[in-house]
């Protein structure tokens, strides 16, 4: 897969105020769509607010990737996670809510998006990307791990916007740096 976006099309660049009516439908999509694959427990429509994602932007990051002018996809991008790591040193990015638009962005889009916060947490200087994921959503942890991805730990009871704390499956990838191989 190539990483040039402009050969994919695919424009990565931070969310603006104007967005955060399309990062609420892109996150309401993402999960009718796990809904009715069977795929339970991990998003629920109606959870996150346009305030959400306003309050990331404050404390974190938060990127949208546009195709022939549409928002076909976004990830949040934290620089601590102590919900869900507890307390680290300055060393990873944490990817969290990854979404495409499954009717508009091509197929492999999702692991552009994943190459792409790689990237900014490589730039950034940090030497790993973390994320956390739903446990019981073996689809899920399978596609991580085919991105290079390991499994290092558990967090059960971590805390959750809907109120019911969810486990979870604790990975990372180590990120290469500058002159390595």
């Amino acid at each position: 897969m190539c990483k040039d976006f402009r050969v994919n099309d695919l424009r990565v660049r931070p969310v603006e105020e104007a967005d955060l009516a399309v990062l609420v439908r892109l996150r309401d999509d993402a999960a009718r769509w796990m809904s009715a694959r069977g795929i339970t427990g991990q998003w629920q429509p109606g959870e996150l607010d346009e305030g959400h994602f306003r309050q990331v932007m404050g404390d974190g990051e938060v990127w949208v990737a546009e195709a022939a002018g549409r928002v076909v996809g976004a990830w949040e991008l934290w620089w601590d996670d102590e919900a869900a790591w507890g307390p680290q040193p300055p060393v990873a990015g944490y990817v969290h809510r990854l979404m495409v638009d499954r009717g508009a962005a091509a197929p492999g889009t999702g692991r552009l998006l994943l190459s792409a916060a790689e990237d900014r947490v490589a730039a950034v200087g940090r030497t790993r990307v973390r994320l956390d994921c739903l446990a019981g959503n073996a689809p899920l942890n399978a596609y991580y791990q085919k991105a290079g991805y390991r499994i290092v730990g558990h967090k059960a009871g971590k805390p959750q916007p809907s109120g019911t704390p969810k486990s979870f499956t604790l990975l990372e990838k180590e990120l290469r740096q500058a002159g390595q191989g």
